[in-house]
This record gives structure tokens, C-alpha cells and sequence, in this order.
């Protein structure tokens, strides 16, 4: 009678960590962060289609970083779950906490029973409103869910990034000097990122239900152009043309693993 392998359980799990980690730092990163006015999420991502960040309900947004088809599945599972919640009871009761809980729970599940674990982190931003604070909730691939408090960032070598970040963060900074940060962080010090390679999107306080809105071509060009013309000489890094493996024409041009949508 033949045995089967015994690998410990201990093992099994360092495995499937490696797994997810190697896939998702692959990818390129996307950070977020508050503002005077709401939330920005800035990603590096030169397709105009196949979108990193999106809207959940009427002031949640979703990001997400490593394999696209993976958590493209979870932003649309969000999206049904929300508008049904809010169909069922109100509006009121959509809230990103309950989202990324589920989230949470789904992810954790994959990680622990599944063969492979899914190749995702995820961001959930909710704008706060009636006096409720912003609410940034970062989800790993293993399930486990973190409250960022002032902004987060998600794939690749993220904890040198948000180091980075952390030293040019302002409170109640303005929307164009946000940006300019974010698109320094996400190039690094020998790259230097234009509007084309940036998918931005914000969630802006106002009298309107919605509170999503993505920002691109003119506007966003705007924005980068009243960043620079107003920061300090040297700030930005030289300009360089990307790598090849950070082209458009590259096979996995959004670093997420997938070159197409799943």
C-alpha cells in the first residue's frame, strides 16, 4: 500500500504565502490617501480599460493590485452584494467595514482550503460623511484585514514605498500636491511616471450621492502640471523612459499577471 506524502500543515501555509507573495509583488502598486477634499487612489496602470480602481456604491471605492481576472471577481462580487444590502435595507446601511469583513472572510477561506491561494491585495475606501472619518481598509491575500489610518499602500515592495510616502505626507494637503506624491512614490527614484501611465481616481466630498469620480486626460494633466510647477527643484526624478517591462507593449502591461481581462 502506497503512503501518501506528509507535508506539515506549518509548511503548507509558508508555501501558499511565497505563492501569493511572488505573484502579487509582480505587479505594480497603487496607493491611497486622504485629502483636504476626500481620497485619492493613484495606480500605475497605462491601460484605459482594464481598470485597477473602481466604484463599489455611492462613496466606496475598490482597488486592487496583483491578478487581474482574481480581483476583478471580487469587485464585482462587491458591487452585487452592496447594491443588494442597500436594496433590501438603505443605502445607510452600505458601509466598506461589512465589505471588507467579507472580503476578509472569503479570502481567508481560499488561503486556508483551496490549493492556491488568490494572487490579490485589496483596498475598500469608504469617504466619511455626517461628521464619520475617512476609512481606508487594506485586505492581504491570506485574509487578514488592516484600518490604514492616513493612507496605504498595496503590492510590490510595499513597505519601502509606504516609507517613502510616509515622509511626503501633509494633512489637509491639496489635491494636486497628493498627487505629485503618489506619482513620485509609485516611480521611484529613476523613473518618472506621465499621465498616460497613471489610472487616478478620487472620492470627492459635495452635495452629490456619487461620490466617485476618475480623473484623466486634461484634468489629470492639470493636476501633474500645477504639482510640478510648484514643487522644488530636484523633486521630480529624471526623466527616463520606462523599462521594457513596464511598457504598454509589454505581455503583462499592467503588472498584474494577466495581459488581458479574465
Amino acid at each position: 500500500m502506497t503512503m501518501p506524502f506528509y507535508v506539515a500543515p506549518e509548511q503548507v501555509m509558508k508555501d501558499r504565502a511565497e505563492y501569493a507573495q511572488k505573484g502579487i509583488a509582480r505587479g505594480r502598486s497603487l496607493v491611497a490617501t486622504t485629502y483636504a477634499d476626500g481620497i485619492l487612489i493613484v495606480a500605475e496602470n497605462p491601460s484605459r480599460s482594464l481598470h485597477k480602481v473602481s466604484e463599489i456604491y455611492d462613496r466606496i471605492a475598490f482597488a486592487g493590485v496583483g491578478k487581474y481576472n482574481e480581483f476583478d471577481q471580487l469587485r464585482v462580487a462587491g458591487i452585487r452584494h452592496a447594491d443588494t444590502k442597500g436594496f433590501a435595507f438603505s443605502r445607510e446601511d452600505v458601509d466598506a467595514r461589512s465589505l471588507a469583513n467579507l472580503y476578509a472572510q472569503f479570502l481567508g477561506t481560499v488561503f486556508t482550503h483551496e490549493m492556491k491561494p488568490l494572487e490579490v491585495e485589496i483596498l475598500v475606501a469608504e469617504l466619511g460623511s455626517d461628521g464619520r472619518q475617512d476609512q481606508l481598509y487594506h485586505v492581504a491575500y491570506e485574509g487578514t484585514i488592516t484600518d490604514e489610518d492616513r493612507f496605504a499602500v498595496l503590492g510590490g515592495d510595499a513597505e519601502s514605498l509606504a516609507e517613502r510616502f510616509g515622509e511626503s505626507f501633509q494633512d489637509g494637503w491639496t489635491l494636486a500636491a497628493a498627487l505629485g506624491a503618489c506619482r513620485r512614490t509609485l516611480a521611484g527614484p529613476d523613473r518618472r511616471l506621465v499621465a498616460q501611465d497613471l489610472e487616478v481616481a478620487i472620492l470627492a466630498r459635495g452635495d452629490a450621492r456619487r461620490a466617485f469620480r476618475r480623473i484623466n486626460g486634461t484634468e489629470l494633466a492639470r493636476l501633474l502640471s500645477e504639482e510640478t510647477d510648484g514643487a522644488d527643484p530636484g523633486t521630480d526624478a529624471p526623466d527616463k523612459e520606462s523599462s521594457g517591462t513596464d511598457s504598454a507593449s509589454s505581455p503583462d502591461a499592467l503588472g498584474d499577471g494577466e495581459p488581458t481581462a479574465g
